[in-house]
């Protein structure tokens, strides 16, 4: 496989943390997906979008079992 960003061709599989947004939190849903390790471009099939798609529902409907690891505070 090469990158179609960067033309690189080390693309190994990696366990990734990808974002959902929830109202003003954000939720981490780990993946594994093939990533560019030359610009870091992620490369998504099917499955993992209908898996992605599936949690961001859940977390709609309020179904989703989710654990708190920490807060993020703004200053102002």
């Amino acid at each position: 496989m090469k990158c179609i960003v960067c033309h690189g061709q080390d693309i190994p599989v990696t366990e990734v943390n990808e974002e959902l947004k929830l109202k003003t939190d954000i939720v981490y849903v780990r993946i594994h997906i093939p990533v560019c390790r030359a610009c870091g471009e992620r490369y998504y099939d099917r499955r993992t979008v209908r898996f992605l798609e599936e949690a961001e529902a859940k977390l709609k409907e309020g179904k989703a079992n989710l654990e708190e690891v920490g807060k993020v505070l703004m200053y102002r």
